[in-house]
């Protein structure tokens, strides 16, 4: 099966930016799409951003539009998400997760890693 393990999380002042990691390992053949979801305390977890392993094609939440960029490094088995000016309500914590391509539907989650805004 597929493990995913993400790093990078951490506090820093609303403008500034954050840069997280998800490395997979494990069999990650059948997996096609990883995504970033967030879900901040007393709030319902919600997708971020996600990639095609495939083909690089990438889908945002309007939310995070012009602001964040997920990307891919294939020899690595890593997705990044780079987060720029950052705001109060991107403090949550971070999930990678391999999931659908065509919708925010998650199956295998990392840890998480969680991100403060002040």
């Amino acid at each position: 099966h597929v493990q995913l393990v993400e790093s990078g999380g951490g506090s820093v002042q609303a403008g500034g930016s954050l840069r997280l990691s998800c490395a997979a390992s494990g069999y990650t053949y059948d997996v096609d799409c990883l995504g970033w979801f967030r879900q901040a305390p007393g709030k319902e977890r919600e997708g971020v951003a996600r990639i095609s392993l495939r083909d690089g094609s990438t889908y945002y939440a309007d939310s995070v539009k012009g602001r964040f960029t997920i990307s891919q490094d294939n020899a690595k088995n890593t997705v990044f998400l780079q987060m720029n000016s950052l705001k109060l309500e991107d403090t949550a914590m971070y999930y990678c997760a391999a999931v659908s391509c065509r919708a925010w539907s998650g199956y295998v989650w990392g840890q998480g890693t969680q991100v403060t805004v002040s």
